[in-house]
């Protein structure tokens, strides 16, 4: 495994951002794949590690570019989307601290599946493919991860396809709304707020609709006393009754 203690260039030609190995060390080891390794592999692998910081709407990287490195999330929230057939960009997931982002490519040497974008401040740990196949090889365990990750993320997609055909527009949105509020939800006097700010055009990629569309939902929403948004943040004031939309396969 190459790598040592310094920290490499990234793959935009900067340098990464320059870290004390311990640090590193106790980041990598809440990057959910390798939660498993014991004391000794974790130290091989921060040797092989750099970081990157992206700034808020940076790219990461976008779909049909080369995948050679793999990437966990130390800390912000980033977005996996992509351009459907008809141009309009579809979102596929928000990744959290301690996920992992660009593993397909990495393990089957074909170009990006899909663009990822950072929706806040962000810290990547970097890693390789030449190091990484190598150490999947030595740690059996950590390719069990993988692949279940690369599991539910088949889940996740197949999920969203078929809510694309069975639900309807509202249930769609309202099921986001409810999963966001379970993920990123924090109580307050009015509701669950969505701690992640995110535009209606950024919800609309998300549910596979227009920014009219939504804002038409949200208001509706909004007079119903369902919903109450501001400042970019929606706030679930009767989440049951969202809940129950979420379940409705017609309008």
């Amino acid at each position: 495994m190459t790598g040592s203690g310094a920290d490499h260039a990234n793959a935009s030609g900067r340098a990464a951002v320059p870290e004390r190995p311990l640090d590193r060390r106790r980041l990598l080891a809440n990057v959910s794949i390798f939660s498993s390794l014991d004391e000794r592999s974790l130290d091989a692998l921060v040797r092989a590690t750099s970081t990157r910081r992206l700034a808020a709407g940076e790219t990461l990287f976008r779909k049909g570019e080369p995948g050679r490195q793999l990437y966990g999330v130390l800390s912000g929230r980033l977005k996996v989307s992509a351009s459907g057939a008809d141009g309009k960009e579809i979102v596929f997931n928000v990744c959290d601290p301690g996920e992992v982002i660009g593993e397909i490519a990495l393990l089957d040497s074909n170009p990006r599946s899909a663009s990822v974008v950072a929706l806040e401040p962000s810290e990547l740990l970097v890693l390789d493919r030449r190091d990484f196949l190598p150490f999947l090889e030595r740690h059996p365990r950590v390719a069990i991860e993988l692949a279940e990750l690369l599991a539910a993320r088949l889940r996740r997609l197949s999920e969203l396809a078929e809510d694309a055909v069975l639900l309807a527009l509202r249930a769609r949105l309202a099921k986001k709304l409810v999963s966001f509020s379970q993920r990123y939800g924090r109580q307050t006097p009015q509701g669950v707020e969505i701690d992640l700010p995110f535009s209606q055009q950024e919800l609309g990629e998300m549910v596979g609709t227009s920014r009219e569309s939504i804002n038409k939902q949200l208001r509706a929403w909004t007079e119903q006393g369902l919903i109450v948004s501001s400042r970019g943040r929606i706030t679930l004031c009767d989440a049951p009754g969202l809940e129950a939309l979420a379940r409705l396969a017609i309008d």
